[in-house]
């Protein structure tokens, strides 16, 4: 059989990892070959290698029968790959056309050609049913609108190969079903589509074939049709997982902080009050804008507030800045960890220790290295941090370990409420559950968190209680124990 995409015997090592071992598969033409495997596993990794971002230690990929070695992203591109990544690269003061013809900008007599570039932009945004302005900043968009303008960029280079690395992990139900309509067009139009995603439901809805990792090594290759959620899990994780979420042993107490009237200056959000409980997980729900971060985002002083009272163990109280927050036992843990999260070029001991950094002080001159590198072990032995050693860049990290080492950052401030957007976005089966224990666990110790997520089905497994937000507003308050996901559905769109 003639393949679009031959990938033979591909190696990669980092210092202290063999990140990829021995890796073969094969993608043809006009179908979506999905990739699933724990963190760590070598997803990235092996698409990293094809895309010319890494360099690998030995393999070939061979792509329409010839032999291709892509020195960096430009060439891949150029030769018809392309990937849209997990974590989004954009120029974020420049416009959304800007960012898609970035490098290749038409030039027309007196310089670059904007009004064929505004032109070829809005074409493929026709063709692919996306309705965003091409002059539009892209710090303007929402994520999953970004989202969106890197999957027409991928569609611009006429690709033959297109990865997508967690394509879905911002998205809502309904932007879901439009990707998979753009990616369904562009496999019947003879595209090879490479599916990287952890969320089992669409691998099994959407592929033709699935490929497993684990490891660094390749553990099967199966068509779609053959597999189910167990044994997708057993492959990757190496063992059954008989329950999706840990069990709750968290008992909610008494009253830990209450807010009153949120409502903030530019109104995103208007009058919501809820109360919060020692040892309990509240979910907050709704749709993409719905106000959710803007929560998470003002109780951390991240947000200019018009009007709100905060009571928190019985005391009013003020978080005008982050600082202020922090202090007063808040921590937040943002939705995109590579903008607002990460500090990329920092190493895993940096990154862990950074919100913490006046208890590492000795008589006030510089930071005591011995404190730092316990409590970098503490977090990595914790949350099973991937890394050949603190020492690491975190960017050198998949995306679920640097997730794991945010996490770790800010349990090492010891705060009393944890505010968590997003905490298990593009993070593996496994990991989720570990942290979903650490979570509940962290209930039962008393502390208090405030859970955004756009899964129904962790909201629903995890939390205690969940606010549904619609249009800014609080629609209303469900028992997880006895509400349905309609019921959320139709309280998500009570004000839009």
């Amino acid at each position: 059989m003639n393949y679009l995409l031959e990938i033979k015997h591909v190696s990669k090592a980092f210092p202290g990892v063999k990140a990829l071992d021995d890796v073969s598969l094969n993608v043809r033409r006009g179908t979506i070959h999905s990739l699933m495997g724990e963190n760590g596993a070598g997803k990235s990794t092996l698409m990293k290698c094809l895309f010319g971002i890494y360099r690998p230690d030995s393999g070939e990929f061979i792509l329409e029968g010839k032999k291709v070695s892509f020195q960096n992203a430009r060439q891949a591109m150029d030769n018809g790959v392309s990937m849209v990544h997990q974590e989004l690269n954009q120029v974020h003061t420049r416009s959304v056309m800007e960012n898609i013809w970035l490098g290749r900008f038409p030039v027309g007599v007196t310089g670059i050609d904007h009004k064929k570039m505004a032109a070829a932009t809005q074409a493929i945004f026709d063709e692919l049913n996306i309705p965003i302005n091409p002059k539009a900043i892209i710090s303007t968009l929402s994520v999953s609108q970004r989202q969106m303008v890197e999957i027409a960029k991928a569609v611009s280079h006429n690709s033959k190969v297109i990865i997508f690395d967690e394509p879905t992990s911002s998205l809502t139900e309904d932007e879901v079903a439009h990707l998979f309509e753009i990616i369904f067009n562009l496999r019947d139009h003879g595209c090879g589509i490479i599916y990287i995603s952890h969320r089992m439901s669409e691998i099994l809805r959407i592929s033709d074939e699935v490929t497993v990792m684990r490891d660094g090594k390749l553990v099967a290759t199966s068509p779609a049709s053959d597999l189910t959620t167990a044994k997708i899990i057993t492959q990757m994780v190496g063992r059954s997982l008989d329950n999706v979420f840990p069990p709750k042993v968290n008992a909610p107490g008494e009253m830990l902080l209450r807010v009153e009237g949120l409502t903030t200056m530019y109104k995103n959000l208007r009058d919501v009050s809820f109360a919060l409980r020692f040892g309990e997980i509240l979910g907050v729900a709704g749709l993409v804008g719905a106000g959710r971060t803007e929560i998470l985002e003002s109780l951390f002083g991240l947000t200019t507030v018009k009007s709100c009272r905060i009571v928190k163990g019985g005391k009013p109280l003020r978080n005008r800045n982050p600082r202020t927050a922090k202090r007063n036992g808040f921590a937040l843990l943002t939705e995109e960890r590579r903008v607002t999260g990460i500090f990329g070029v920092l190493n895993i001991r940096e990154n862990t220790t950074i919100a913490n950094l006046a208890n590492y002080l000795k008589f006030r001159l510089y930071l005591g290295n011995r404190k730092m590198i316990s409590d970098t072990d503490w977090a990595i032995d914790t949350f099973r941090i991937k890394t050949p050693g603190q020492k690491a860049r975190i960017l050198s990290l998949s995306g679920g370990n640097q997730q794991k080492v945010i996490l770790g950052r800010w349990l090492l401030t010891a705060p009393d409420i944890l505010l968590l957007d997003e905490p298990t976005r593009g993070i593996d089966v496994g990991a989720k559950y570990e942290i979903h224990q650490i979570m509940i666990d962290l209930a039962r110790q008393g502390k208090a968190i405030i859970m955004v997520s756009s899964e129904m089905e962790e909201l629903l497994g995890v939390s205690d209680r969940i606010l549904v937000m619609s249009g800014g507003r609080l629609a209303g308050e469900v028992d997880p124990r006895s509400t349905s996901q309609e019921e959320i559905m139709s309280l998500a769109a009570k004000y839009v």
